[in-house]
């Protein structure tokens, strides 16, 4: 991928705080358009990262260009370039909609004919329209989510950058927040670079950048990295699970994965493994299961654990701080 065909360039970025080496040397690209997922726990480098892209933090090296423009060199280029969407929403909760719009379009300085029209279109955009004038107090949590899209929007950036979007929304909440941002992303053809925790939102990805412990362990289409686990998954359940983790390896030279009762492993074609397994396996079972590779899958084969549930940490509640400062 050359630095033409990328609107995000990372090469190296690093990031200390202290001793503990928060991000170690990531290198990746973003295509224009592209919708690029950034897959982690908590505390695997996900937010110290876009923070750095988003010049909210320094670099402790490496190097990264955002739309062309270096994040530590030209941070003000970068931000014009980009819209960001935090975890914990930034709006001004004692405004209304329009007012909290009106404020972030004199921080970047957008013509009162422009922004006037620009408000009323992303505000038709993600169903607002008719509660413009109303206190965000009085919003759900899925509509200040949408408000705050709308706001990272209004600028026409290149680039929206949306960490853990979702996070806290019911499932119902969280499609309507998706379906939003697809439409948004055909109208205004933004590229969208996305950290969660949550797969299947990780699925509207065109990429995946899987980090853990500060570092890239896998990168790929969603598909690609499914595939990349080794076939159809089998999952017996067993009174005896470490005895039947052993079977199966040496008869089959497969790698087991043994969680509790459950002993699980990759096959080929698992619809044609199972009957002759089913037949010779030297154990009793409780159950027994094959299923095609999810990305739970994947992140459990990159990094030998499930991805935990992700909370705001301490750091990330200090830069909610920057944020404030960020969107002022």
């Amino acid at each position: 991928m050359t630095a033409s065909a990328v609107i995000i360039e990372v090469d190296g970025l690093s990031k200390r705080f202290g001793k503990i080496e928060a991000v170690k040397g990531v290198t990746f690209g973003v295509q224009p358009g592209e919708i690029f997922g950034f897959l982690g726990p908590n505390g695997a480098g996900k937010t110290t990262t876009i923070n750095m892209l988003c010049t909210l933090l320094t670099p402790s090296a490496g190097s990264a260009r955002v739309n062309g423009f270096d994040v530590v060199h030209q941070r003000s280029e970068v931000r014009r370039s980009i819209g960001l969407v935090f975890q914990q929403t930034t709006l001004d909760e004692y405004l209304s909609a329009d007012q909290n719009l009106r404020f972030h379009a004199y921080a970047y300085a957008i013509p009162a004919e422009l922004r006037e029209r620009r408000m009323t279109e992303l505000m038709e955009m993600v169903d607002l329209a008719d509660r413009r004038s109303g206190s965000v107090r009085t919003y759900s949590g899925g509509m200040k989510r949408r408000l705050e899209i709308a706001r990272g929007l209004l600028h026409h950036p290149r680039v929206l950058f949306l960490d853990e979007p979702t996070l806290g929304l019911d499932p119902q909440t969280r499609r309507h927040i998706w379906d939003y941002l697809l439409r948004l992303r055909e109208q205004e053809g933004l590229t969208i670079f996305l950290t969660t925790h949550y797969m299947d939102e990780a699925e509207f990805s065109d990429r995946i950048a899987v980090i853990d412990h500060g570092r890239i362990v896998g990168l790929g289409t969603p598909d690609g990295l499914k595939r990349d686990v080794g076939g159809d998954l089998l999952t017996v359940r067993t009174p005896d699970a470490p005895a039947a983790a052993a079977e199966i390896r040496e008869r089959y030279a497969a790698e087991v994965s043994v969680r509790d009762d459950m002993v699980s492993f990759s096959v080929a074609n698992g619809e044609e493994f199972l009957p002759d397994f089913v037949k010779r396996f030297g154990h009793p079972m409780q159950s027994i299961a094959v299923r095609r590779p999810t990305l739970d899958d994947v992140f459990l084969h990159l990094t030998g654990r499930e991805i935990r549930d992700a909370e705001l940490d301490p750091q990330a509640q200090m830069l909610q701080g920057m944020a404030r400062r960020f969107h002022g």
